[in-house]
């Protein structure tokens, strides 16, 4: 039980590192971005070939996966997503679901259909037991890097002046554009850092996930799931809701794998009977 509880608590991180960008654009900017997978695809992609063909030291390749996923969101954001920003959400919906299409089609011409994974050094691979219960090392790793990432990313929208300035801009962009602050930056920003979030998922979860060119739409609903269930108040919701729907999705598997694929969706419908607006409803604005 503590393993299941164990391999359940990282799936859910990686998970919430996978989606929490979704979360920013989403939650705090009021915009819904289907091709966020598409971002963590390219992380994952990116990994894969540093590592795998170029000989790239694992650790190397992660924030070199960041850099690349949120220069990837920053050029679509000031050439594409700008000019929806304002548009009804099916719009949005319609403009960034063409974008996964494309992206799909884009990577299964270029690196094939197949599906691939990451290559991990020697002392990643294989597990440890530890009083009894059985750890594995890259999960244990998961682990340790999204629980920093997290509390990186809490402080960051809670505790500094870009925070709050993202917050001024979500909450009234004319106010904020009066009181001195460059809303557009500030969105360019958001986006392609939760860009490079999804591309650093990707690549942490290019091992376990498995990457191939259909990887965007089989994981959309995923991180669909958490936003909607943890709520858009912050990132404190799909943190929660991430690590809820984890656990319960290892655990289903383990114990009911004929129902385990359904756990997940059962979870995710008890909460919003229970809270329609998610476990962290955002208030409304003013």
């Amino acid at each position: 039980m503590l393993t299941i509880l164990f391999d359940g608590v990282a799936y859910g991180m990686l998970l919430f590192v996978l989606a929490c960008g979704l979360a920013v654009t989403l939650g705090l900017m009021n915009f819904v971005n289907l091709a966020h997978g598409a971002f963590a695809m390219a992380g994952g992609y990116c990994t894969v070939i540093l590592v795998n063909r170029m000989g790239v030291p694992f650790f190397a390749a992660l924030p070199i996966a960041f850099v690349v996923s949120a220069l990837i969101g920053l050029i679509l954001e000031r050439t594409l997503y700008v000019h929806v920003y304002r548009k009804p959400h099916l719009d949005q919906v319609l403009f960034t679901i063409g974008l996964v299409f494309m992206s799909v089609a884009a990577v299964d011409y270029v690196m094939g259909s197949s599906q691939v994974f990451v290559q991990l050094p020697s002392w990643l691979q294989g597990q440890d037991v530890i009083f009894g219960v059985g750890v594995g090392r890259y999960r244990l790793l998961i682990i340790v890097i999204c629980g920093l990432l997290t509390l990186g990313l809490q402080l960051i929208l809670t505790k500094t002046r870009f925070g709050s300035r993202l917050r001024a801009a979500v909450d009234d962009a004319r106010v904020a554009r009066g009181l001195g602050i460059n809303v557009n930056w500030v969105f360019a920003v958001t986006f392609a850092f939760g860009s490079g979030l999804a591309g650093l998922g990707g690549a942490l979860g290019a091992e376990i996930l498995g990457l191939d060119p259909s990887f965007p739409l089989k994981f959309m609903i995923y991180f669909l799931i958490v936003v909607t269930v943890g709520g858009t108040s912050s990132i404190t919701g799909p943190f929660v809701a991430a690590l809820l729907l984890g656990i319960g999705d290892v655990a289903g598997k383990y114990y009911l794998p004929a129902f385990g694929a359904f756990v997940i969706y059962t979870i995710m419908i008890v909460v919003l009977i229970w809270r329609p607006q998610g476990l962290f409803a955002r208030p409304a604005g003013r």
